[in-house]
């Protein structure tokens, strides 16, 4: 069984190597590292956690690179579990898929034995394919893991349909007993304010980013909810932090914010995008 792209041609470019060059514009924007990932002797790996917009390449693409090329500078995780929520309401509460994953770059097999782990674990947490066939949050981060990483490495795919701190406290924890912390990777897929202001999303996002660079997950949930923030990962966010800090991690660092105005020039009704990496 194979889990065919859902959002090849609309998010992202469907063409190999046309998708190839659109990811190298990302890293070269002037929004984005500026360079391409030049292949070196890897660093020893201290990225733990990454947070990564979900938009099309050609608004969050930019920011999302940032996050990509400091993984590429360390040596490759063996798996990478990546969290999305739920855009569509299909599945399960916590949904996770076996399929093989393929892009126009390749395909992905599943570490099912990670998988299996986090599944026996949680009651909520089921084998669900059809939450992730037209779900965009977890795919879009794929073509740039490939990109950065070829196809040696396996995935543990989870959508998830609840983004309150308790309902996600339980995966963190669950993601920490199943994951190596020396061979593996998690990755939080959010954008953040949507379709206000320039100066809206600035503030609230502000709020957000200070919540995960303090790794307190339960103030993010607080702050999301009492300012009625909009942003579209709280869930996977939190799940992340909680995981990486019982994997030892011990710091969070932004790496960029923008915002879709800040690529289309219109300040009007923007949303926000931020690449964070949390590091022993």
């Amino acid at each position: 069984m194979v889990r065919k792209p859902a959002v090849a041609g609309f998010f992202y470019e469907r063409s190999p190597s046309v998708l190839r060059q659109q990811i190298e514009r990302c890293f070269k924007h002037n929004l984005g590292p500026g360079s391409l990932p030049e292949p070196s002797a890897p660093n020893p790996r201290n990225i733990l956690g990454l947070v990564s917009p979900h938009a099309g390449y050609m608004f969050s693409g930019p920011v999302a690179a940032h996050g990509f090329y400091r993984l590429s500078n360390q040596a490759k995780p063996q798996v990478v579990v990546i969290l999305g929520p739920n855009h569509h309401g299909v599945g399960a509460p916590i949904s996770l898929s076996k399929e093989e994953w393929q892009t126009p770059l390749g395909s992905l097999k599943i570490d099912t034995a990670v998988a299996e782990r986090i599944i026996s674990a949680i009651p909520d947490a089921q084998w669900d394919e059809s939450a992730h066939l037209r779900e965009h949050s977890v795919e879009v981060q794929v073509p740039f893991l490939q990109y950065i990483y070829g196809s040696d490495f396996r995935i543990v795919p989870i959508v998830l349909g609840r983004q309150s701190y308790s309902a996600n406290q339980a995966l963190g924890k669950a993601i920490a007993s199943a994951l190596d912390p020396e061979r593996g990777l998690v990755i939080a897929s959010s954008d953040l304010t949507h379709y206000e202001t320039q100066s809206s999303a600035s503030r609230k996002d502000k709020m957000v980013l200070d919540a995960v660079a303090k790794m307190d997950p339960e103030r993010l949930g607080e702050t999301v909810d009492a300012h009625n923030i909009t942003m579209c990962g709280p869930g996977p966010i939190m799940a992340m932090l909680i995981a990486c800090a019982l994997m030892g991690a011990k710091n969070s660092t932004l790496l960029s914010y923008a915002t879709s105005g800040d690529i289309t020039g219109d300040y009007s009704r923007v949303v926000g995008y931020a690449s964070i990496e949390v590091t022993f």
